[in-house]
C-alpha cells in the first residue's frame, strides 16, 4: 500500500516508524515532513493546512491510505476532499472534526450525551463576561472557542488574571476568529490524563493513556508548552478507569455524532481530569497528541496499518491490537526561547549515539538537513527521545542517558518527566 502521513512533527515521525514496519506498506510519503521521516519516507513539499494540494498529490500518486497527524487539516476538509477522490482517510470529516475546532460544539455533544464535564457558560461579548466573572470565585478557566495553536486556554488563578484574558479574547481580538466566542468553566481538581481510541464510526477500540507534562520548567512551572514529555501506561489509570472512560465518555460521544449524521473515524483523543466525583471531559482532540504518540506507539505489539485500516472500512467490531507490556517515557529537546520563540540554525549533534542506547528511539520534530549535510534545529521542540523499559524508572534512566549523548547550542529538557506516576509505582 501507498501511504501518505500529513504533519511534520515527532508524532508524524513516531506513525511514519510505526508504518514503516508494516508488511503490507509498499511506499511511504510524508508532507510536509522533517529530517527523520526524510529517512523513512519521501518527504513531500506540501503544507499540511493545502488540502487542495494534498488530495492532488493522493489522486495522482495513486494513495491508498492518508493518515493526517495534526488537527488542522481535519478541520478545513481533508477528509471530506479525500472522501470526493474515493481514497481513504483515517480520520474525522470536517463535521465530527468539529470536536476539536470547537469547544462550544464539544460541550454541545457533551450534553446531549450525557458525558461528565465541567460547568460552563459562552460569551461573545466582554461585557457579559465579566460580569459573570464577578459571580466566581476563582480559579477559572477561559477558553477560546477555536483553534488557537495551544493559547486558546488560560487556567486563571486570580480574577485579574481572568479578566486580563477575557478582555484578550473578546476585546483585543488577540487570537482573531478563534476567540470571537469563548467558555468560562470551573477549574476541575484531580489528575489529567489523556485517553486515545480508534474510531470507525460506531465503535471504539481503546488505543492506551497517557500523562503529558504542558509546563516548560520541572515541578510543572513556566509557561505551556506543546509538550515537554510523556509517560505511558499512567499507574493512576486502572482497567476499571478505562472501563468507565469507554462506556461514559467516548462511546457516547461517537453515538452522539453519529445520530447527528456525522460519523467520527479516526483516533479520538480525550483530555480528562480524574476528580473525586470519576472522570470528567475537558477536551476532545481528533488525534493523536503529541508527545504522548511517541510513548504509545512503542508499546504496540501488532501492525498498526490493518488497524487504521479497519477503522476507515467500519470492521472494528472484529478487530483487536496487542501491547507490550512494558512501561515507556518521552522527553523533548526543544530550542532556546522556546515556547515563545525558539531559535532555529542550532547544529544537533549525537542523534545516532542517542539512537543506540538500548530501548531508545530519537523521533525527529523540528529538524532538517542544511546545505552541508548537518543536522538543524527548525523549531521549538526539536527532538522527542522514547524509551521504553520494563519499568517506567527503569524508562526514564534510558531516556536521560540517551539525552546526555546529544548536543544542541541552548537546548533544554525537563528533568523530571514521569514525575508523577513514579510517585505511584
Amino acid at each position: 500500500m501507498k501511504i501518505l502521513v500529513v504533519g511534520s512533527g515527532a508524532r508524524e515521525h513516531a506513525l511514519i516508524w510505526a508504518l514503516a514496519a508494516s508488511p503490507l506498506t509498499s511506499r511511504l510519503y510524508c508532507a510536509p515532513g522533517n529530517a527523520g521521516t526524510a529517512e523513512l519516507a519521501e518527504n513531500v513539499p506540501i503544507a499540511a493546512t493545502d488540502i487542495a494540494a494534498l488530495a492532488e498529490f493522493a489522486r495522482r500518486e495513486s494513495i491508498d491510505l492518508v493518515v493526517p497527524g495534526p488537527e488542522a487539516p481535519l478541520v478545513l476538509g481533508l477528509a471530506d476532499r479525500l472522501a470526493e477522490a474515493g481514497i481513504r482517510c483515517c480520520g474525522p470529516k470536517a463535521e465530527a472534526a468539529r470536536l476539536e475546532g470547537s469547544k462550544i460544539f464539544t460541550k454541545q455533544i457533551a450534553a446531549e450525551a450525557g458525558i461528565p464535564t465541567a460547568r460552563h457558560e459562552v460569551f461573545d461579548a466582554p461585557g457579559p463576561a465579566l460580569a459573570h466573572l464577578a459571580r466566581l470565585s476563582p480559579p477559572v478557566v477561559i477558553k477560546a472557542d477555536g483553534l488557537a495553536a495551544g493559547k486558546g486556554v488560560v487556567v486563571a488563578a486570580t480574577r485579574a488574571e481572568a479578566e486580563a484574558a477575557v478582555r484578550a479574547f473578546l476585546e483585543e481580538g488577540r487570537l482573531g476568529e478563534a476567540g470571537r466566542r469563548i467558555l468560562i468553566e470551573e477549574c476541575l481538581e484531580g489528575e489529567e490524563v489523556s485517553v486515545f481510541a480508534l474510531c470507525d464510526g460506531e465503535r471504539a477500540l481503546f488505543l492506551g493513556a497517557a500523562q503529558d507534562h504542558k509546563r516548560r520548567d520541572e515541578g510543572d512551572r513556566g509557561p505551556n508548552t506543546g509538550g515537554m514529555g510523556a509517560y505511558a501506561p499512567p499507574p493512576v489509570f486502572s482497567k476499571e478507569l478505562e472501563a468507565e472512560v469507554m462506556g461514559r465518555i467516548i462511546t457516547p460521544a461517537l453515538a452522539a455524532l453519529a445520530r447527528q449524521g456525522s460519523p467520527f473515524v479516526g483516533i479520538l483523543f480525550a483530555g480528562l481530569m480524574l476528580t473525586r466525583e470519576g472522570p470528567k471531559l475537558l477536551e476532545f482532540n481528533v488525534r493523536f497528541g503529541d508527545p504522548e504518540c511517541e510513548a504509545l506507539l512503542p508499546r504496540l505489539k501488532s501492525d498498526l496499518l490493518p488497524g487504521l485500516l479497519a477503522a476507515c472500512d467500519g470492521e472494528l467490531g472484529a478487530f483487536d491490537l496487542r501491547w507490550r507490556d512494558e512501561a515507556s517515557l518521552a522527553v523533548v529537546l526543544a530550542a532556546r526561547g522556546y515556547p515563545e520563540n525558539p531559535e532555529k540554525g542550532g547544529v544537533i549533534e549525537g542523534v545516532d549515539a542517542a539512537g543506540r542506547t538500548p530501548g531508545v528511539l530519537v523521533f525527529h520534530g523540528g529538524t532538517a538537513r542544511d546545505a552541508a549535510g548537518r543536522l538543524i534545529a527548525t523549531g521549538g521542540g526539536v527532538l522527542t527521545l522514547t524509551a521504553t523499559a520494563p519499568t517506567l524508572r527503569e524508562a526514564q534512566a534510558r531516556a536521560y542517558e540517551a539525552l546526555g549523548r546529544i548536543r544542541l547550542p541552548g537546548g533544554f529538557y525537563r528533568r523530571d518527566i514521569g514525575w508523577r506516576g513514579l510517585g505511584k509505582v
